[in-house]
């Protein structure tokens, strides 16, 4: 079999034009099979309030590795490091906080999630990064029989490829407000929509998945249904 392809060798993104190049790439590799491992790879994905993380740290209480792309990208942006550079430079000091001179996360969310072009200009310099490092992660952990990709915007970014299944976590639409408003300090209802509106519809995530997890309920029926997929999962490897 042909040798893997990862991330190795790409060297550091220092710009717009090298975070173009790694888009490229990676859609290169979407389309060839042949770098996968041996390991099974699950993507696990939600719509905002879903209640994603908490699933992903059931699976990881089971075995599984998990590779968070939300923490992943805190880590790409942190103080000092080219793509916190570049936002600083394309949004202004303004989404600067008081803490050691880090991003003011919550003031940059307001600002791409009323403005389409704004997260459109943020994603080319987040999310090449967020890849590149997953790419690592999952050639890192090729010997691993359970790999969780956790990326909130798998399907948008048409990640399926890189997957051997897609696991959704869903929630009813009330239970979800509950849990935002309670959860989320200082976000409006306008707020949680226009974040779910930057997002694919639930019921089109649901319609593309090879597996469902509901989350209207309580910790110990999500448990369960999380339970009964890993053993699945693991099933099939053995």
């Amino acid at each position: 079999m042909r040798e893997p392809l990862t991330a190795q060798g790409m060297g550091p993104l220092n710009g717009p034009a090298d975070s173009v190049r790694v888009l490229e790439w990676i859609g290169e590799i979407c389309g060839n099979r042949a770098w996968r491992y041996s390991m099974t790879v699950v993507g696990l994905t939600g719509s905002f309030g879903s209640g994603k993380s908490v699933v992903a740290r059931m699976f990881a209480a089971l075995g599984a590795v998990i590779i968070d792309a939300d923490e992943i990208a805190k880590e790409v942006v942190k103080p000092g490091t080219p793509a916190f550079q570049e936002i600083v430079q394309a949004f202004g000091r303004e989404v600067l906080g008081d803490e050691q001179g880090a991003l003011d996360r919550k003031r940059l969310a307001a600002m791409v999630f009323q403005d389409a072009s704004k997260r459109e200009v943020l994603n080319r310099i987040v999310h090449p990064r967020v890849r590149k490092r997953e790419l690592e992660l999952l050639s890192h952990y090729k010997d691993h029989p359970l790999v969780v990709l956790s990326v909130p915007l798998l399907f948008e970014n048409n990640m399926e490829h890189l997957v051997d299944k897609v696991v959704v976590v869903v929630v009813n639409e009330a239970e979800r407000m509950r849990r935002l408003t309670e959860q989320q300090e200082g976000l409006t209802s306008d707020e949680i929509q226009r974040r779910l509106q930057a997002q694919m519809p639930q019921e089109e995530k649901r319609k593309r998945a090879n597996f469902v997890i509901d989350n209207s309920g309580s910790l110990e029926e999500a448990q369960a249904q999380v339970k009964q997929l890993a053993a699945m999962f693991l099933g099939e490897i053995r």
